[in-house]
């Protein structure tokens, strides 16, 4: 016999999470359907050997709009990185940190003498940052890959560099081919607030939004078949309902629904133990020597959040791109590289895990395409970060539209 219910939510991500509490908060009765064993999506965090590693670096920006709208950030104890970056260059053998003086004052001699702060280039990148609108899809303004911005506003040198360099570990991208008005947002975001990481990882964040539904989320719950008001699971049950949301991973929701997978950008996180920290930064360190490996990200993670690592013990990530078709860095190319980032012995430390994920975040080409229409057919309508920003506050603002989609056609909401 068919089940009934108002609205049934493909997916518990931080997507499908944040569509079903803002139907809740509105009186309308949700089922969410998660295949995996726990929600959270691409969000999840796993204990090996005592250490919590998530899939893939991952952090919280607690900056972001629906963060702060949605997400208690004091029952998470979350733990600060420095607002800045650690840089290994070929001026000095130590890592140096470039930080934010407003934020981080005891870092200005290190920063004043990292050699990439020159006051032409500073004046170029704050052209480039303050250039077009506030949001990232601002109305009238031209939107192009941001090497071509760059070059255009002048941003050359040291701390073109530099902010490449950091870009790629953020957009998982080498080549300047990001959205101009995406990654500019991106910029404004880290000017403004400082990642976090939760004491107990990443999945802590979904795992408080699921916490709050009424009628929890049916794990190991999978989907075979989805069609406008019903879907089909891999046991059988058809259940029918007034909408299904799919929110989905992209590849899983092209799946689905027949629909054209958009494209993604995949990253490699190595995870290593070591009986000893290589240093005592809480900032992630990218590489900018004119030699470099193909680490884009580290970061003795423990260092950030001591959870991370059991007693005694530290965490150290490595992050590499993982580009469509492309095999991924092997462990010995990346610990040389590690050799050299960190000038020490790493003899002692143990692979704990490599995550490979080939589809990581979507691609956010030029021209960008911030809202993306997320109806398919009449009571079937697609949520996900591929509709929206490529990151967690897209993710949700996108949970957030489908909900209020519904909630305007009932007439529970003002139009």
């Amino acid at each position: 016999m068919p089940g009934e219910t108002d609205v049934v939510v493909v997916g518990a991500g931080l997507a499908g999470l944040t569509c079903a509490l803002c139907l809740q908060s509105h009186g309308v009765p949700v089922r969410v359907l998660e295949a995996s064993d726990a929600v959270g999506g691409r969000v999840r965090t796993d204990r090996v050997d005592g250490f919590l590693l998530d899939r893939g670096f991952q952090v919280l920006n607690p900056g972001y709009p629906m963060v702060k709208a949605h997400i208690d950030l004091g029952a998470l104890d979350v733990h600060r990185f420095t607002a800045g970056v650690g840089i290994r260059s070929d001026r000095t053998r130590d890592v140096l940190v470039v930080a934010d003086p407003r934020r981080e004052p005891q870092l200005l001699a290190q920063t004043m003498t990292s050699g990439k702060l020159h006051p032409a280039s500073l004046t170029a990148l704050a052209r480039w940052v303050s250039s077009g609108g506030d949001a990232p899809s601002a109305d009238g303004v031209e939107d192009v890959e941001r090497r071509r911005s760059m070059d255009d506003a002048g941003l050359l040198g040291p701390l073109r560099r530099l902010v490449d360099t950091v870009l790629a570990g953020i957009l998982l991208e080498d080549d300047g081919s990001s959205s101009t008005l995406f990654s500019r947002s991106i910029v404004r975001s880290l000017m403004s607030s400082t990642p976090v990481l939760p004491a107990a990882g990443m999945q802590a964040v979904p795992e408080q939004l699921a916490a709050r539904l009424l009628q929890p989320v049916e794990l190991g719950t999978e989907v075979v078949e989805v069609a406008p008001g019903s879907v089909r699971t891999a046991s059988g049950e058809h259940v029918r309902a007034d909408l299904v949301v799919v929110a989905t991973d992209p590849e899983t929701a092209g799946r689905l629904l027949d629909r054209p997978v958009a494209p993604g950008k995949g990253q490699t996180t190595h995870w290593y133990a070591a009986p000893e920290a290589p240093n005592d930064l809480t900032s992630v360190i990218v590489d900018v020597r004119a030699e470099r490996g193909p680490i884009v990200s580290t970061a003795v993670v423990s260092n950030v959040a001591p959870s991370y690592a059991p007693e005694g013990w530290h965490l150290i990530q490595a992050s590499t791109l993982l580009a469509p078709g492309e095999r991924p860095v092997d462990d010995f190319t990346v610990m040389r590289h590690l050799r050299q980032l960190y000038v020490t012995n790493t003899t002692s430390w143990r692979l704990l895990r490599r995550d490979d994920i080939p589809y990581a975040v979507p691609a956010q080409p030029a021209p960008f395409r911030e809202r993306a229409h997320l109806a398919v057919a009449e009571g079937l309508i697609l949520a996900g970060d591929h509709m929206d920003t490529a990151s967690l506050q897209g993710a949700m603002v996108s949970g957030e539209r489908a909900a209020m989609g519904y909630l305007r056609r009932r007439g529970l909401v003002e139009v």
